[in-house]
């Protein structure tokens, strides 16, 4: 048998059954989860809120809809503006009551 393709199904072998590796490159780790963001979501289609802040990016805020898509929302918008300090009174009041 010839050396050259007995090398390459040595290759082929090892290759069908390497592991395959679950971790990202890490260009796509790297990346901000939104790229672009909506001022404008009505919020009784909202079902979920996801707060992301990572380092290379800024605060980031994800709405997950009844419709199972998820939109990114600007963070200045005056709607989510209000619900955070809402969310953050009720937490500092929870807080004193203890």
């Amino acid at each position: 048998m010839d050396f050259k393709l007995l090398a390459v199904m040595a290759v082929l072998a090892v290759a069908t059954y390497a592991p395959f590796s679950q971790a990202k490159p890490i260009s796509l780790v790297e990346r901000c989860w939104c790229r672009s963001t909506v001022n404008t979501v009505p919020q009784r289609n909202i079902r979920e809120l996801k707060f992301l802040h990572t380092p290379n990016c800024p605060f980031q805020v994800i709405a997950k809809l009844k419709n199972h898509k998820e939109v990114c929302i600007n963070p200045e918008t005056k709607w989510l503006q209000q619900y955070l300090k809402n969310a953050l009174n009720k937490m500092k009041k929870s807080k004193q009551t203890n």
